[in-house]
């Protein structure tokens, strides 16, 4: 049901950002963030014309997008900005995977359990997919933040979380720089690879390379940890290399004196085209005075997201690991 939902919004929310496409002459990303700012407010924008006003009035009365659930506009939205990134050449124009970007969602709700107000932040959110999967799982009151550099895509996180309702402020700024933001209990986070160019700006940071530029990568660890409170969480998902390069053994030593390791659940290698680009998904706890680290670490090679019955059993182990280690297996 949900899924023949989500195909008829996709093929509405498609043909008209191809419209505007079209008739503007802009990219199709740039095309669904003002399809998607239309949806919000049947606003129209001077530089269109006459002809292309009349056709999005035509379109909107076609399909009333706010009769779907927050998750079935996500999907749809992440399915449009998966078509426009297929033609992107930027190679921050990448989405977490929605298989990826759920079980992100079950792992936050595990780790918070049923809090009455939880805070949570994605210092490098993107399009906003992984944070808005998240935001929907967990319960209770929830206050989200979220960071991108690139104009592109906080404008769609922006739409993205207009049109799902959701209550998010977004930072658009170099996301290893200093924020205007109190600690988090959570932050979820899909770490962009490779080096960071500011050296200046890197020098700030414990993780900072001895000699050239710094990795991204581990600079948003450290990131993530400052604006973490005490014994809050941190999951990412990192490169399966991260603790293989030469810089690996500075990070290890930065984890062992700020955080506890939680778990390292290898992504099924079925998931990427190339073993070099594989991933896993790594789970942390900020150190605290009342933090303990777990008696014994959750590690897994996750089965294909595909075979359900395989990934039934790794869920199960999973809950039960949750429940011997403090029993929050709500």
């Amino acid at each position: 049901m949900e899924q023949t939902k989500v195909e008829t919004a996709f093929q509405w929310l498609d043909k008209t950002t191809e419209l505007i496409q079209q008739q503007m002459n802009v990219p199709y990303l740039d095309s669904l963030s003002i399809t998607l700012s239309y949806m919000m407010g049947k606003e129209t924008l001077e530089e269109q014309n006459d002809l292309l006003k009349q056709q999005l009035e035509k379109k909107a009365k076609e399909l009333n997008i706010f009769q779907y659930e927050k998750e079935v506009l996500r999907k749809t939205i992440q399915l449009a900005t998966l078509k426009g990134m297929k033609d992107a050449t930027q190679q921050q124009h990448l989405i977490t995977p929605d298989t990826v970007a759920m079980f992100i969602g079950y792992l936050s709700e595990k780790l918070i359990g049923k809090n009455d107000h939880v805070r949570l932040f994605d210092p490098a959110c993107g399009t906003g997919n992984l944070l808005t999967a998240v935001v929907n799982r967990l319960s209770g009151n929830k206050q989200a933040y979220g960071s991108e550099v690139d104009p592109t895509l906080i404008q769609l996180a922006l739409m993205n979380a207009n049109v799902q309702q959701l209550d998010i402020e977004y930072f658009h700024q170099d996301s290893l720089r200093p924020f205007l933001l109190e600690p988090v209990d959570l932050v979820v986070s899909d770490l962009p690879v490779g080096y960071y160019p500011d050296d200046v700006q890197a020098s700030q940071y414990e993780l900072k390379a001895e000699e050239g530029h710094s990795y991204s990568h581990h600079l948003f660890i450290e990131q993530g940890i400052k604006y973490a409170k005490e014994g809050g969480y941190l999951v990412f998902v990192i490169p399966n290399f991260l603790f293989e390069s030469e810089q690996s053994s500075q990070l290890n030593r930065f984890l062992h004196k700020h955080a506890h390791v939680i778990g390292l659940l290898q992504l099924p290698l079925s998931m990427f085209k190339l073993e070099k680009n594989a991933k896993s998904i790594f789970i942390l706890q900020k150190k605290g005075r009342a933090t303990n680290a777990p008696k014994e670490a959750l590690m897994a090679q996750l089965p294909s997201f595909k075979n359900p019955v395989a990934m039934n059993k790794m869920l199960d182990k999973i809950n039960q690991w949750f429940q011997s280690e403090n029993g929050n297996d709500e």
